[in-house]
C-alpha cells in the first residue's frame, strides 16, 4: 500500500538522503508509537525532539504554536522578590480608587472605563514594584506605553503615592478648570506624568518598537548610552487587530531589540464582545509573534490549575483547552459549575474521569478567576524571563478576566467596556472581596469614597521604597531643557544668494540646506534624516556615503555601487534612518526622535521627507500623536502640489495636505516658493523649537520638484516670510489710471502669478502686484488670535489685514492646493477676494496640461484677474471674453 503522505511534495525532496535506511527506521519508530500509544503521544515525542534539538543548537524551523499552557511552569518560577501580602494590599487600594474615580465621574456624565484596569492590575503593579526603572536613577529610565483605557489605575496609584489629590481624581475627564485629569495618557494635557499618548489603538505598539530602535540608535551613534532603558508596551488583545500593531514586528526581531517587551492583556474581549469568538486569540498571537522572530512567554493559568494539569495523565485537558473557542471559555466564567462539568469536562471520557476528582470549589476557582495575569508570582516570572532573554524582543501573552474583582455584574460580560459605574452595594461587595477597611458610614452621602491607608502607612512606605530603589516615580515625564546653539550662518547664506542662472527645485534647496547644517560642528550630529525609501527621488543620495544609513549590524556586504561616488553605505553609527516602504514606520521614527529631548534629555532635530500625498493623508493620526507627545522637528512634504509631480496621476497628486495640516494646532505649516524662504523658515524654526524659549511645535514644509531659477532674497522680507505674507514684486503701472489688483501665490504657484503679472501688463494694460504667501495657516492663526484678543477687549489687527491694507484693487489668490487652503484667510482681507486652486482629483499629464485642466496656469490666472476687474466695472466685460479666446480657453 502506498503511503499517501509520501506523495506530498516537500522541500526535503530537494535534499539528498545520504542514509535512506536510517530515515526509514525513524519513520517506522514514529508509526509504532502512533499505533501503540496514539497520535497524541507521537506528537508529544516529536515536539520534545524539536525542543531538544533547539537546545542543542541544531538549526531547525521553530514551532509557531505551543500548547495552551504557561510557558514557565510553576516549578520553574523564580523566587518572588518582594512582600506579596503588602503588594496585594496596594493593588487592592488601587483597584478600589480606579473604580471609585470613574463611578464618581459618572455623576457628571463624563464616563470612563473600569473593566480594563480591573483585568490588568497585576500586570502594572508587578512592573511598578519590581521592574520599571524611573528617571531619577542612572540613564533615562524605562519607557512605558500604558494602555489608554487603563489610565484610571495609573491615576489611582499616583494618588496612593501622593502625586495626585482627591480633588484631581474628582476632576477626571474635566480639564477646563485647569486642575483636571485627561481621560487617557496625554502628555500635552498632563506633561509631568504621561510620556506617550496611546489610546489611538495600534499606535502604541508601533511607536514602542521604533522607540526601542531609536534607543539603540542613540547608543550606537554615541549620543547617549541607553543600554539600561527598557521599553514596555501594554496592549489589549483586541488592539492587536489594528494593522499598525503588528506592522513592525519583523523589524523588532530583525534588529534584535531585546530592550523591548510587549505585554498583551488577553482578557479575550474587545469593546463589543469576544476578540476571537470562534477561535483562540492567544494561539493566533503566539503564531504571529513566533513567526516574526519574537520570544513568546504565555502566562495563562493561575496556580489553581496546577492540580488539574498534574491529574491530566492522558493529555486530555490540554487537548480540550486547545479546542475550546474564546467565546465559549468566556461563557464558562459566567455559568455554574454543573454547566462546566457538562460542557467542558464532558467532551471526552478521560476528562469526565478527571472531573470526578475535583470539587465544585476547585472548578469554580479555576474557571472564574484563576488566570496567570491575576497572580503576581506568575507575572513576575514572565517579566524576569523577558529581561533575561537576549537576542530578540519578548511578548508576554497574559490571560485575565475583564472586569476582575468588580463582581458578577461586570466580569466577562460583553458590555463591560461600556459600563461606567458600580452601585453602592456592588462597591460594598468589592470591599469585602479586597479586604479593605472602609466603613459603611463612608457611604452615607450616597457617594463611593476614595480609600487611602495614610501617607505614613506601611503600604505607602513600601510603594515609595520600591520606586526609590527603581529610580523614582513612574510613569513620569521630565524635561531638562538645554537650548541648542544657533548653527553657523554660512549654511543659510548659500540659499539667500539664490541660484543665479542655474535652475533648482525647492526640494533640492531644502536637502542642500540640511546637508550643510549637518556639517555644523555644534549641532550637526543631532540632525536625524528620515526617509521612507525615496531618498534618491528627493536628491538625498549624496548623504549616503557622508552620513551613512543606520544599521545595527553595520554593512556586512559589499554594495553593488561601491566604486561610485555616492554609494549605498550602511553603518552602525549611520545618521540616516531609511525605513523602506513604510510611512507609518518613518513617522514612528520621527516621533521617537522628536521627543528625545524629554525621553532621554537629548535634543535631536529630525526631518522626515516624503511624498506629500503620503504624509498627512496616510499617517495623519500619527501627526496628532506627535503633537500630543510635544514632539519637535521638520516634516517635509516633497514633490508637493497637485500639478507638480507629472505623470504620476491621481494617487500621487496632493492638493489637500495643507488643509489637513491646518487642523493640528501644534503644526506650523509653510508653503515656500523660493530657496531663500526655506532658509528663513528653517532658521526661525530652529530658534522656536530649540532656542532658549523653546516651543512645543513642529513644522510642516512643502517643497516642489519643479526646477526654477531661485532669486536672491530681497531686503527686509524676513518678517513677512515668517509671518506668512510679503510683497515680492510690485507692478509698474503703464498709466496713472491703469486698473490694478493684487496677486497672491504660494509655493510653485508664485511662478504662475509672476507670468500672469507680465501677461496682464503686456496684453491688457493691467497692473498687478505679486505677493508670496509662505503660510496661509500662520496668517489664519494670527488672525484667530487677533479675534480672541478682541473678545478680551484688546485692540489687535491681524497681520494679513495690516500687510494688505491700502493695496489697490481686488485680491486674487492662487496655489497648487484646493481653494479652501488660501480661502482660510479671506474674511480678514478687506479687499474683494477670489481664489484659484486645484480642487478635484488629480490626473496624469504634463505640468502645463494639468494646470490648464485645473484653471491655474498663467493664462487662467490672467483671465480670472480680468473677470474680477470686470465685475467691479473697472474694465469692459468684453475683455474677459477676448482674453479667453486669445489664450485658447
Amino acid at each position: 500500500m502506498t503511503d499517501p503522505v509520501a506523495k506530498l511534495p516537500s522541500e526535503l525532496d530537494q535534499l539528498p538522503d545520504r542514509d535512506p535506511e536510517e530515515t526509514a527506521e525513524w519513520a517506522a519508530s514514529l508509526d509504532a508509537v502512533t499505533k501503540a500509544a496514539g497520535p497524541h503521544r507521537a506528537a508529544y515525542l516529536m515536539r520534545r525532539s524539536l525542543q531538544h534539538a533547539e537546545g542543542a543548537g541544531i538549526a531547525l524551523p521553530k514551532l509557531l504554536e505551543t500548547d495552551y499552557v504557561n510557558t514557565i511552569p510553576t516549578s520553574a518560577e523564580p523566587a518572588f522578590d518582594g512582600d506579596l501580602e503588602m503588594e496585594s494590599k496596594i493593588t487592592a487600594w488601587n483597584r478600589w480608587n480606579a473604580a471609585a474615580m470613574v463611578t464618581r465621574g459618572a455623576r457628571h456624565g463624563v464616563g470612563g472605563h473600569i473593566a480594563t484596569f480591573a483585568s490588568a492590575a497585576w500586570l502594572y503593579e508587578t512592573g511598578f514594584n519590581h521592574f520599571f526603572r524611573g528617571k531619577e536613577g542612572d540613564g533615562s529610565g524605562d519607557q512605558l506605553y500604558i494602555q489608554g483605557h487603563a489610565s484610571p489605575g495609573i491615576y489611582a496609584r499616583a494618588f496612593l503615592d501622593g502625586r495626585l489629590s482627591e480633588q484631581q481624581l474628582d476632576n477626571f475627564r474635566q480639564e477646563s478648570g485647569g486642575d483636571g485629569l485627561p481621560s487617557y495618557p496625554h502628555p500635552r494635557r498632563l506633561p509631568w506624568l504621561w510620556e506617550f499618548p496611546t489610546v489611538s489603538m495600534g499606535l502604541g505598539p508601533l511607536s514602542a518598537i521604533y522607540q526601542a530602535r531609536f534607543n539603540r540608535y542613540l547608543t550606537n551613534r554615541k549620543i547617549k548610552d541607553t543600554s539600561n532603558s527598557h521599553v514596555w508596551a501594554f496592549l489589549g488583545d483586541g488592539e492587536m487587530d489594528e494593522p499598525e500593531s503588528t506592522a513592525a514586528l519583523a523589524l523588532a526581531a530583525r534588529e534584535q531589540l531585546d530592550n523591548l517587551t510587549f505585554v498583551i492583556n488577553c482578557n479575550l474581549q474587545r469593546l463589543d464582545g469576544p476578540v476571537r469568538a470562534n477561535f483562540r486569540v492567544v494561539q493566533e498571537l503566539e503564531g504571529a509573534f513566533r513567526g516574526a522572530g519574537w520570544n513568546v512567554v504565555k502566562t495563562l493559568w493561575g496556580s489553581a490549575w496546577d492540580e488539574l494539569f498534574q491529574l491530566d495523565t492522558t493529555g486530555a485537558l490540554i487537548r480540550r483547552l486547545r479546542q475550546v473557542p474564546d467565546a465559549q471559555f468566556q461563557t464558562y466564567a459566567t455559568r455554574d459549575v454543573a454547566y462546566i462539568r457538562e460542557h467542558f469536562f464532558g467532551a471526552e471520557p478521560a476528562l469526565a474521569e478527571l472531573a470526578k476528582l475535583l470539587s465544585d470549589a476547585k472548578i469554580a476557582e479555576c474557571f472564574y478567576s484563576s488566570r496567570g495575569g491575576h497572580e503576581a508570582r506568575k507575572v513576575y516570572a514572565a517579566y524576569r524571563a523577558a529581561l533575561e532573554h537576549k537576542g530578540a524582543p519578548t511578548v508576554i501573552l497574559a490571560q485575565t478576566v475583564k472586569g476582575y474583582t468588580l463582581g458578577k455584574g461586570f466580569e466577562s460580560k460583553n458590555a463591560n467596556h461600556q459600563m461606567k459605574k458600580l452601585s453602592i452595594d456592588e462597591f460594598k461587595s468589592m470591599r469585602e472581596l479586597l479586604g479593605l477597611p472602609i466603613p459603611d458610614s463612608a457611604f452615607e452621602d450616597g457617594l463611593v469614597p476614595y480609600g487611602h491607608p495614610g501617607a505614613d502607612s506601611p503600604e505607602v512606605r513600601y510603594l515609595q521604597e520600591r520606586r526609590a530603589a527603581l529610580g523614582g516615580p513612574a510613569p513620569a515625564r521630565r524635561v531638562h531643557a538645554v537650548a541648542l546653539p544657533e548653527p553657523e550662518e554660512r549654511a543659510f547664506k548659500a540659499l539667500y544668494k539664490g541660484s543665479g542662472k542655474q535652475e533648482m527645485a525647492t526640494t533640492m534647496a531644502f536637502v542642500r540646506l540640511v546637508k550643510d547644517l549637518m556639517r555644523d560642528k555644534e549641532t550637526g550630529r543631532r540632525w536625524v534624516p528620515i526617509v521612507p525609501d525615496e531618498a534618491r527621488t528627493f536628491g538625498m543620495e549624496s548623504l549616503f556615503p557622508s552620513a551613512g544609513i543606520y544599521s545595527p549590524l553595520g554593512q556586512t556586504y559589499e554594495p553593488v555601487d561601491r566604486d561610485q561616488l555616492m554609494y549605498y553605505k550602511e553603518a552602525k553609527d549611520g545618521q540616516i534612518l531609511n525605513e523602506g516602504i513604510t510611512e507609518a514606520g518613518a513617522m514612528a521614527d520621527f516621533i521617537a526622535a522628536a521627543s528625545s529631548y524629554a525621553t532621554h534629555g537629548e535634543t535631536m532635530i529630525p526631518f522626515y521627507i516624503f511624498y506629500s500625498m503620503f504624509g498627512w493623508q496616510r499617517t495623519g493620526d500619527q501627526m496628532w500623536q506627535l503633537a500630543d507627545q510635544l514632539g519637535k522637528g521638520f516634516i517635509v512634504g516633497a514633490t508637493a502640489g497637485r500639478t507638480t509631480l507629472t505623470g504620476e496621476g491621481l494617487q500621487h497628486a496632493d492638493g489637500h495636505s495643507h488643509l489637513i495640516a491646518s487642523t493640528n494646532p501644534a503644526s506650523l505649516n509653510y508653503d515656500p516658493a523660493f530657496a531663500y524662504e526655506i532658509a528663513v523658515i528653517v532658521k526661525d524654526g530652529l530658534r522656536r523649537m530649540y532656542g532658549p524659549q523653546a516651543e512645543d511645535v513642529f513644522y510642516y514644509l512643502t517643497v516642489y520638484n519643479e526646477p526654477k531659477q531661485q532669486p536672491a532674497m530681497p531686503e527686509g522680507v524676513e518678517e513677512g516670510i515668517v509671518k506668512g505674507l510679503y510683497r515680492f514684486k510690485e507692478g509698474t503701472p503703464a498709466t496713472a489710471d491703469a486698473p490694478r489688483l493684487q496677486l497672491i501665490g504660494s509655493g510653485t504657484a508664485i511662478h504662475w502669478a509672476l507670468e500672469a503679472q507680465e501677461l496682464l501688463a503686456a496684453d491688457w494694460g493691467v497692473t498687478a502686484d505679486v505677493w508670496s504667501a509662505t503660510s496661509w495657516g500662520e496668517l489664519r492663526r494670527d488672525a484667530l488670535e487677533s479675534d480672541e484678543a478682541l473678545l478680551r477687549g484688546e485692540e489687535r489687527v491681524p497681520y494679513v489685514t495690516q500687510a494688505l491694507s491700502g493695496a489697490p484693487g481686488p485680491v486674487l489668490a492662487v496655489s497648487d492646493w484646493m481653494r479652501a487652503v488660501p480661502d482660510q484667510i479671506s474674511q480678514w482681507v478687506e479687499q474683494d477676494w477670489s481664489s484659484l486652486g486645484t480642487d478635484g482629483f488629480g490626473l496624469s499629464d504634463t505640468r502645463a496640461g494639468a494646470r490648464r485642466h485645473f484653471g491655474v496656469d498663467p493664462q487662467s490666472v490672467t483671465v480670472a484677474a480680468l473677470a474680477q476687474l470686470a465685475r467691479r466695472g473697472e474694465i469692459p466685460a468684453s475683455k474677459v471674453k477676448e482674453a479667453r479666446e486669445k489664450y485658447g480657453m
